[in-house]
């Protein structure tokens, strides 16, 4: 009887090699960058597993640090352009992915020229443990700018992961989970303890997939229906027809089948567009 088969286990960092690491070369994570360092090699194994990315596949890393997912990514055949803007680990990162096809950039993610970077294809995922302090301007900054990329999964806050994917009634709704859904589906995949993490943050964390519209969703364009968000939601607990003032007068919000009364957190995508087109033809 043949033997059985298995996969070759992932090789990744473990929480002493993240020490280690650390010690050799005098360093710390910066909280001023919102970097936590992934110390468990089993939460990385299950974000490459959710990613669906494989052999050959072009994936963006944004913010690998010591390379905990970068190795993930790279041992399942992705080929990873890294984005660090931390000097200080950039030495540190090269060292552990000799050897893998993994190419390091240097700098802002919100900077970068994107269309420099995604040169050598025109297919890419985003896989990453974002940094806690830029993750939703990332994440939508992406999505307005990099149409390249046609799915994320990305490891945030918990909270900021609710924003994400909030959809009309849900009490996190707000302006990112509204410009997120013109652009994508978005979902939570998956929950991160903080125990996974070096230093252990506060909060727990969450995994959410995007995966970006072929066509856009509604006529109006991102363009026309930003600013009625971002006006009504900047007064959440206002009336559309008191929040939007200015912009829609009452009779066209009527028009646009909304009531009035309505406040934004209940208003659809949908109801954005048609906002919008009565915006352009009052």
């Amino acid at each position: 009887m043949a033997a059985l088969r298995h996969p070759p286990l992932i090789v990744t960092h473990s929480g002493a090699d993240i020490r280690a690491l650390l010690d050799r070369h005098g360093l710390a994570a910066r909280k001023s960058l919102g970097q936590n360092f992934v110390i468990d090699p089993n939460t990385v194994r299950k974000i490459a597993s959710l990613s669906g990315v494989g052999e050959g596949d072009r994936v963006i890393e944004i913010g690998p640090g010591l390379g905990s997912l970068t190795l993930a990514l790279a041992d399942v055949g992705a080929r990873v352009t890294a984005v660090e803007m931390d000097d200080h680990l950039v030495p540190v990162l090269r060292e552990v992915v000799a050897g893998h096809d993994v190419q390091i950039v240097v700098g802002d993610a919100l900077q970068i020229d994107w269309d420099e970077t995604l040169a050598d294809g025109d297919r890419w995922s985003l896989v990453a443990n974002l940094p806690y302090n830029v993750a939703t301007p990332v994440v939508l900054d992406l999505l307005r700018r990099v149409p390249k990329i046609e799915s994320m999964l990305v490891m945030v806050q918990l909270e900021v992961a609710e924003r994400l994917v909030a959809s009309p009634g849900d009490a996190a709704i707000g302006i990112p989970s509204v410009l997120v859904a013109f652009h994508g589906e978005a979902r939570i995949v998956g929950r991160v303890p903080p125990t996974v993490f070096h230093p252990r943050p506060r909060v727990e964390s969450a995994l959410v997939r995007i995966e970006r519209f072929e066509q856009q969703p509604i006529d109006a364009s991102l363009a026309e229906i930003e600013p009625l968000v971002r006006a009504a939601y900047n007064q959440r607990r206002k009336m559309i027809r008191k929040s939007l003032g200015g912009l829609v007068d009452e009779a066209a919000i009527v028009a646009a089948g909304v009531e009035p009364t309505a406040r934004p957190e209940t208003l659809s995508l949908d109801d954005w567009g048609r906002l919008a087109d009565a915006r352009v033809g009052s």
